[in-house]
């Protein structure tokens, strides 16, 4: 499952600037290919697919950055108020990149890049 159009629709009620790969029949790009296009355009990724966590993570660069969704409850309600959370505690983190895992009960914020010792 991705992120639902409701809450694309929310986001841009909100003000926020937000594309869904669907609306532009990206859908089934790569995964190396949807960070480099969010890197490009300078928009965060929101995500319940932990690989781009893994792969922002060895790539070294400080973006795009990530939200990650790790909920067992996936409606757009649900996603909605937890993104409001983040992106009313986060922002600023979010432009200079980090990966946001959010969970159920918290979110957890890692700047990058992240150097491996």
């Amino acid at each position: 499952m991705g992120i639902s159009m409701k809450t694309v629709s929310w986001m841009r009620q909100q003000g926020h600037d937000i594309v869904h790969l669907r609306e532009q029949n990206l859908q089934r790009l790569p995964d190396n290919k949807i960070l480099e296009k969010a890197r490009s355009e300078d928009r965060v990724l929101l995500t319940f697919d932990l690989d781009f966590g893994y792969l922002t993570a060895i790539s070294r660069k400080h973006l795009p950055s990530l939200v990650i969704f790790r909920l067992e409850d996936e409606r757009a309600e649900s996603i909605n108020q937890k993104l409001s959370a983040v992106l009313g505690q986060c922002s600023n983190d979010l432009e200079t990149g980090c990966i946001v895992s959010v969970g159920e009960s918290s979110f957890r914020i890692r700047h990058l890049p992240i150097l491996h010792t």
